[in-house]
């Protein structure tokens, strides 16, 4: 059998790249790979851009420039490679089947730049690929992967809660009605972990974000919601958990997710809350300092949690690195093909609201889009926009 069961791609295509810290981004040529055994072609043509693609650009964090950007991934197939054919692919809307050029898929890609969203073409394993369905459009299921896959991978390695696939129909977890504080939870992972934690039957969850999402958060599974606009947010956050508390051996809140990261604006705050035993999960990385829009001055960022505050002894301060998550073999297999796309089909989860970024060109959308994350002018949404320009003809044209 051939390496490649399909067209073969054209040699080159366009990808959004970084230039430099906090500069304008630019668009590349560069050459296009072909799948190798168990790997798919996207067209990509929706993606949502992230506050990782901010901190890379503006702060090169981990990268070198230029690096292409995005890990977001809609589209249709336009590519198998070999074994495709021959391996049923879980369907949201029918019965098992192989993926096949056409299909349209929803994927998290990060690991290469192959793999990255913000191009015309994009190389993955068919593991990391979920059926789009039909009951979704692309721009709002493009909002999922990558913070979907951040929460299941949160809430099983680092707070270790239970959750398994597939769920029993009696399903109660032994941590049922531990308290969970979920710090920025109307985020975009923070969403998807409410609305995660209320389906496995985690029912004691504490949600600090703006008061002017509390009727979205408690809907979406939250038992309160604080405001941490409020000067007496901490002192809130205790009297609540208090009255919660079921066990007065266990620490007030033993399990904290910090959805945010910032030094000041959550990690402190954190700090405080904190007892013996309790397990705090942040996402990385955690920013030290911000850099305003209209400012050359760059961010600063440090992966380091524990030096990140001054904790109380015995707590178990963990950041979270999202991109281990294939480490867990159900997860690699069934997370993003299966899980993801049922979850989704049947409304457990809602796509985050989507804000349409407008743009004649790929770049123009990719900098707009970076401009509306570096403004901070997103609430409760996610910048989505479309990323290859390419019709059917254009397609056409450059495969044959």
């Amino acid at each position: 059998m051939s390496a490649i069961s399909s067209p073969k791609l054209p040699g080159q295509h366009t990808a959004i790249v970084t230039t430099g810290p906090k500069a304008p981004l630019a668009a590349h040529t560069i050459s296009t790979a072909q799948p190798g055994r168990n790997e798919i072609a996207v067209l990509n043509r929706w993606t949502a851009s992230t506050p990782l693609d901010l901190h890379q650009n503006d702060g090169a964090l981990l990268v070198t420039h230029p690096q292409v950007l995005g890990d977001g991934i809609c589209g249709p197939i336009i590519a198998v490679g070999e074994d495709i054919a021959s391996q049923p692919h879980f369907d949201p809307d029918g019965e098992p089947r192989p993926l096949q050029i056409g299909d349209w898929i929803f994927a998290f890609g990060w690991r290469s730049q192959r793999e990255k969203g913000h191009q015309d073409i994009v190389i993955l394993p068919s593991y990391l690929a979920g059926r789009l369905p039909r009951n979704t459009s692309p721009a709002a299921a493009v909002t999922l992967p990558n913070n979907f896959v951040t929460v299941f991978h949160t809430l099983s390695a680092n707070l270790q809660l239970e959750l398994p696939w597939p769920k029993p129909a009696d399903f109660l977890p032994r941590k049922a009605g531990e308290i969970i504080l979920v710090w920025g939870a109307a985020s975009s992972v923070g969403m998807y972990a409410l609305q995660i934690l209320k389906w496995y039957g985690y029912s004691n969850v504490i949600a600090v974000a703006s008061v002017r999402h509390e009727t979205m958060l408690k809907d979406m599974g939250a038992k309160s919601v604080i405001d941490y606009n409020d000067p007496d947010a901490i002192a809130n956050i205790g009297i609540v958990a208090s009255k919660m508390r079921q066990s007065s051996t266990a620490p007030t809140i033993p399990l904290i997710l910090d959805c945010i990261g910032s030094a000041a604006n959550s990690v402190a705050p954190l700090a405080q809350i904190a007892e013996r035993d309790s397990n705090v999960a942040i996402l990385l990385p955690i920013i030290i300092k911000d850099s305003p829009p209209d400012s050359a001055e760059l961010p600063e960022y440090g992966m380091d949690v524990a030096a990140a505050a001054k904790w109380a002894p015995g707590v178990t301060a963990q950041g979270v690195r999202t991109h281990y998550y294939l480490e867990n073999p159900l997860w690699k297999e069934k997370l993003q093909t299966e899980i993801m796309p049922t979850l989704l089909r049947d409304g457990i989860v809602r796509p985050n609201r989507q804000q349409i970024v407008e743009g004649k060109t790929m770049l123009e959308r990719a900098e707009k889009a970076m401009g509306l994350l570096r403004g901070r002018q997103l609430r409760g949404e996610r910048a989505v926009w479309k990323v290859s320009d390419w019709d059917v003809e254009e397609w056409e044209r450059r495969t044959t």
